[in-house]
């Protein structure tokens, strides 16, 4: 049994949740600078060119790369053979509020949907837990921001809708979240599983690189032809035309019941934020 202190849990997210918000991964970085390549229209190309632009500033002088730094959205992989020395969920909550107060990251989280309270540490944070073999403890950030967060959707299709009616729920909310959810996108796809965790397999899947594709075939060419479909609209870059409304479409699948087939799709401007720390 391997152990890890509370304490090596809080530094490490305090780490990423600053990281993840100043910079984005390389893959992303270059998946936006091919977007600028591949774009033909000219007040597309400009608008991807403040994106690389504000990137860039973000980096060098170590600011959020975008003013909304979001909830904190984790996803634990918690080895079976790891002992905590102390809450793991408390660590975490804790490391979120040393990260976004000493990073001066804006606090966006409310204690009540309604009382509409500003908790002032951006705690407490969403956090999924799987437990798998090993003795690692993997934890991966997602800053999530609201203006595309407000534009996801949850379908609860039949069976009968089959592959085209995931075509449409997917092509159906691209259009209806338009410039509003700040294009160019990368969008998350959950499919099976039931109401909750579509929901959740379409925010994971927020957490894989663009350029990677779902390892069933079958998903991988629908993730390609999806990407295709939605560059057709011609929403394009903050809404204002071009080719390159979304940047990526992900999609993870889980098992579902035979009466049903649950499909969420979560919406993700270009800051498609996200780090892995493995302790």
């Amino acid at each position: 049994m391997r152990e890890i202190n509370a304490e090596t849990i809080i530094e490490a997210v305090s780490g990423i949740c600053i990281e993840a918000n100043l910079k984005l991964s390389e893959e992303m970085e270059g998946c936006i600078k091919k977007a600028a390549e591949s774009e033909k229209n000219p007040l597309g190309q400009k608008i991807i060119g403040q994106l690389i632009e504000n990137m860039n500033i973000a980096e060098e002088d170590k600011i959020p790369i975008c003013q909304d730094t979001g909830m904190a959205v984790f996803f634990v992989r918690v080895g079976q053979d790891v002992h905590i020395n102390g809450s793991l969920t408390d660590a975490i909550n804790e490391g979120v509020r040393r990260g976004y107060t000493e990073g001066y990251l804006r606090k966006s989280v409310v204690s009540d949907p309604l009382e509409r309270i500003n908790t002032g540490d951006n705690t407490p944070a969403i956090i999924h837990y799987d437990i798998v073999l090993g003795d690692k403890l993997e934890i991966t950030i997602t800053p999530k921001g609201f203006g595309s967060e407000n534009m996801s959707k949850l379908y609860m299709l039949k069976p009968a809708d089959g592959v085209e009616g995931i075509k449409n729920a997917v092509i159906s909310t691209v259009k209806e979240a338009g410039p509003n959810a700040c294009p160019p996108f990368v969008v998350g796809v959950g499919i099976g599983g039931d109401f909750e965790l579509a929901a959740e397999l379409s925010k994971k899947a927020l957490t894989r690189e663009p350029g990677s594709h779902n390892i069933k075939p079958y998903y991988a060419d629908l993730e390609r032809e999806l990407l295709d479909s939605i560059n057709s609209l011609g929403i394009g870059p903050a809404g204002l035309g071009g080719s390159t409304t979304a940047l990526a479409v992900n999609i993870e699948t889980y098992p579902t019941h035979i009466a049903g087939m649950p499909v969420a799709v979560n919406m993700c401007c270009h800051v498609d934020r996200h780090k892995t720390v493995i302790l």
